[in-house]
């Protein structure tokens, strides 16, 4: 057992370490290789394949009112949110994300071992009062059922934001969102996950706060910062606010 999972590089589950040790002439059960494995402290480093659980609540019907039109022309118009998962060491965390549509910068963030409406409404409220509370505003997501809660509902009714949503199974309804996730995943998030939720926030706050917003160039942004991008936005509106 010890040799092949040596020789899998530490890969392999109770599954293939049953047909490698079969193989090599040993008659080996699954159930009796996942008993050695616990008994020799052998653990896949594999991340487990990740399975959403189907909503039991009631669907809620929002029409989709920002119509794929992505490109809005000041902060504070359209905020987009989604839910994403990544591996912790012995389990799935779930991390929520707002992002603002005008320069694609993530505003809000917040992890949770549970994909449910109290982790979504953590990171709508740190936007909200990151951003000052603005007025005005339209929230854009797919229809998880941690955005169609009443809970949730409820919170941008006390806003006043505006709720709209992608079209069921659709995921280019809200393609910035799926952009946004893709890019964490390729060019942060390491391919085992991390050893723990403390460790997984520490890294992606480095990621959302510091890496994205400071330092990466967007193409959407013409190259620029989604920091410099609204920088640069604020600077001509004072501008032109003092012409005026």
């Amino acid at each position: 057992m010890r040799e092949a999972y040596e020789a899998s590089n530490g890969s392999a589950g109770a599954r293939t370490l049953t047909d490698m040790v079969t193989t090599a002439g040993v008659r080996l059960t699954r159930y009796r290789a996942t008993g050695l494995m616990k008994k020799l402290g052998l653990v896949s480093c594999q991340v487990p394949q990740h399975r959403y659980k189907k909503a039991d609540k009631e669907h809620v019907a929002i029409p989709n009112l920002l119509d794929r039109q992505f490109a809005v022309t000041a902060p504070n118009q359209v905020w987009c949110g989604d839910v994403t998962y990544v591996w912790t060491g012995k389990r799935w965390a779930y991390l929520a994300v707002v992002l603002d549509l005008f320069a694609r910068k993530p505003v809000g963030w917040a992890m949770s071992f549970s994909p449910d409406s109290a982790l979504t409404s953590k990171a709508l409220a740190m936007a909200f009062e990151a951003r000052g509370r603005p007025k005005d505003l339209m929230f854009h997501s797919d229809q998880g059922s941690h955005y169609t809660s009443r809970r949730f509902r409820q919170q941008l009714w006390r806003y006043q934001i505006k709720q709209s949503m992608s079209r069921r199974g659709n995921c280019w309804d809200n393609s910035p969102m799926e952009r946004f996730f893709r890019s964490l995943k390729t060019e942060w998030i390491p391919m085992t996950g991390y050893r723990d939720i403390g460790e997984a926030k520490s890294e992606i706050s480095r990621y959302v706060t510091g890496y994205y917003s400071q330092l990466r160039p967007h193409q959407y942004n013409g190259g620029l910062t989604p920091n410099e991008s609204e920088r640069r936005y604020w600077l001509e509106y004072k501008t032109v606010a003092n012409f005026s």
